[in-house]
This record gives structure tokens, sequence and C-alpha cells, in this order.
């Protein structure tokens, strides 16, 4: 299996949080969607955590997981969900060992 995932788990600052998912989807709802790297996306807002957003991308191959960051708009992305966020981000590359829906 050559897929590689990620998994993002950003925390916004108190009351902020639906201002970082209009900037997310401001840039980049409409690329993930024709991203032919992507096999999967998940943004989600945690139900334990009212200023918390975690997201996890399924990627036909590592090189897929950097498309998203050589974007022209990510700089803009990250600078404007930068002053709304409590800190940095936590991410985590990881390699599945098996995913449902994958042919034997």
């Amino acid at each position: 299996m050559s897929k590689k995932a990620l998994y993002i788990r950003h925390r916004a600052q108190p009351g902020k949080r639906e201002e970082v998912k209009r900037i997310w989807e401001k840039y980049a709802r409409a690329y993930i969607e024709g991203a032919n790297g992507h096999v999967a996306y998940v943004y989600g807002f945690d139900d334990n955590d009212p200023d918390a957003i975690v997201a996890y991308q399924l990627y036909t191959d590592e090189a897929g997981t950097d498309d998203f960051v050589k974007q022209p708009w990510y700089p803009d992305y990250e600078r404007e969900t930068a002053a709304l966020l409590a800190g940095p981000s936590e991410f985590r590359t990881i390699t599945p060992q098996w995913t449902k829906g994958d042919a034997a």
C-alpha cells in the first residue's frame, strides 16, 4: 500500500472556530474537491472541544501530501488562519496499513 494520510488538529481561539472554517472554505475546499491526489478528506469539529478542528486526509501517495501546501493561495490561507488559532497545530503523518475499500 503506497497511500499516505495526514491528521491535523487545530485549536481556534475561543469562539473563532466558525471563522477558521470560513477561511478553509474560501481557500481550500474547491481545491480539495478537485484534487486527484485526495482519496478522502474529512474536515470536522471535535465534539468534545468547542474550539478544536480536526482534518483527516488520505492521499494516493506521499507526493500528494505536499501539493496542498504548494498551492498559490496557501500562504494567504495560513496567514489568515494563524491569526485565529490559539497556538501551533498538531500534524501527524500516517502510513495506512489497511483502508476499507482497497482492492486486495
